[in-house]
């Protein structure tokens, strides 16, 4: 993962521990009622997090619901479910709800979800879509299999060696793979280039390729009959995911430049995540909640900012979404050059690093790092005269970082990932004046790098303890244990 230049390793802030009375008293603990008409018992959320327990094929797993029913037993007013897609397509160990024949284990899942809280979690299904992106090639194999050679080419590099034009194709490949580096950076396109060092990544603006042209038409049907399986199943609402490197967010993203209506101006940009949200909410009604998780800020070069946030976020709310979740970063554009055979992850450069920092960190630290451009969103909304509640998230791991950004009205609902990985009971322990006992994540991000790998994630505050345990769901030959102790 990309470092700051300067580094200072940050100790955990002193953690305030309540009383069971004085926890009572609390905002964090406090019931909300969204525009849908659903009520969140608390303010605390525990967003998606992909954990990699699916089948190859998309399926629920029992190791999926265990690791779902974990969370629950700890009553977060509310869960999102991971990044599941909406397409019927191979993805690997990642759930899909491309076609009904994974209702029955979606309904399952919600079922223990609901059994595991006692009622009290509420449960929601994030959305995605997303395109396709290659492993990164050998060298041998990019110039002779992926690379579509043009006159562009056989120019160039005449123009740098001097050389005839090579009119047989292979012998121009191979010449062009025997190049140098700086050599290569003069006949090769930056596309192509970036294809050579980080894989093949189809993007939005690829409107010459007919499926990408296509997608305005496409993508609001497909978000649609997902909402609807989800419905189905038993899910108690829809977190759109517009965030990160993902198709959607990447219709968000400055660096859209579409001519066709859906691209270029921040209007233009809004334009296809608002078509999907109306398609959405025409099939699951005003009654079901329907919310979206996007960027308050990209942090690439080029990218969108807080303003452009501000923008869709009011745009987002007048619409009827019924929440608004922010996140930072994430991106495929910094993305560190993968090793050859390994696919770019869009969370190794510095827009990753502000999506998860870790402990290790410049002088401002991890601890709700992002928070004041969360705060200007939301502040835009209420501007604009809204009352949309906003979920805010990254590094916050402490009930009085995260009470404090309640009541200064920051944020509405409190999103804690690692921090619920690492003790998912820790909100329940809170509200009981057990607070002493909460295992404290530690911001290693241990759990990010087996995301990265993609191994079934873990904590490594739990993962070795116990695991003679009865009954312990383990993997990696017994090793490390998947659900955290009780």
């Amino acid at each position: 993962m990309w470092k700051p230049k300067e580094r200072v390793r940050h100790e955990l802030p002193e953690a305030r521990i309540p009383t069971a009375a004085e926890a009572a008293g609390l905002r964090l603990f406090s019931p909300l009622t969204l525009s849908s008409g659903l009520t969140l018992a608390t303010r605390c959320w525990v967003p998606a997090m992909v954990p990699w327990r699916a089948t190859a094929d998309g399926f629920v797993t029992p190791e999926v619901i265990a690791w779902y029913e974990r969370f629950a037993r700890g009553k977060p007013g509310a869960i999102v479910i991971e990044a599941t897609g909406i397409r019927d397509v191979p993805s690997g160990p990642l759930l899909r709800i491309g076609d009904d024949r994974f209702l029955s284990g979606l309904g399952a899942l919600s079922d223990a979800v609901r059994r595991a809280s006692g009622g009290e979690t509420r449960l929601f299904i994030q959305l995605i879509d997303f395109l396709r992106i290659r492993k990164r090639p050998d060298r041998s194999r990019f110039f002779q299999q992926f690379l579509r050679i043009d006159e562009e080419h056989r120019e160039r590099l005449q123009k740098i060696t001097g050389e005839f034009l090579l009119s047989d194709e292979r012998a121009l490949r191979d010449r062009l793979a025997a190049l140098s580096d700086d050599d290569l950076a003069h006949v090769l396109s930056e596309r192509e280039l970036r294809s050579l060092t980080h894989g093949e990544r189809e993007l939005v603006t690829d409107t010459d390729l007919p499926h990408i042209r296509a997608l305005p038409a496409e993508l609001p049907r497909l978000f649609a009959q997902a909402a609807k399986r989800a419905k189905t199943a038993g899910f108690d609402g829809i977190e759109l995911h517009y965030a990160h490197a993902y198709t959607m967010a990447s219709f968000l993203s400055a660096k859209n430049t579409r001519t066709d209506g859906y691209g270029g101006s921040c209007e233009g940009r809004v334009r296809l995540p608002l078509e999907v949200y109306e398609a959405v909410r025409a099939e699951v009604g005003s009654g079901y909640t329907l919310g979206a998780r996007f960027l308050c800020d990209e942090i690439i070069d080029g990218g969108s900012r807080v303003g452009d946030a501000a923008y869709f976020a009011t745009r987002f709310a007048a619409a009827g979404m019924d929440f608004l979740s922010l996140s930072t970063g994430g991106k495929f554009e910094d993305a560190k050059q993968p090793k050859v055979g390994d696919a770019a992850y869009p969370y190794t450069g510095e827009s990753g690093f502000e999506c998860m920092p870790t402990a290790l960190a410049d002088a401002r630290g991890p601890f709700g790092r992002n928070i004041a451009k969360q705060a200007e969103v939301r502040a835009a909304v209420r501007a604009a005269g809204f009352s949309t509640p906003v979920v805010v998230a990254g590094g916050i791991g402490e009930l009085g970082l995260a009470e404090n950004i309640l009541q200064r009205g920051d944020g509405d609902l409190i999103g804690a990932a690692r921090q619920s990985l690492a003790d998912p009971d820790w909100w329940q322990k809170i509200r009981e004046g057990r607070g002493a006992s909460v295992r404290r994540c530690v911001y290693s991000n241990y759990c990010e790098g087996l995301d990265q790998k993609h191994r079934m994630v873990t904590c490594k505050l739990w993962d070795r303890e116990a695991l003679d345990e009865p009954g312990v769901l383990t993997t990696d030959g017994k090793r490390r244990r998947l659900i955290a102790p009780g």
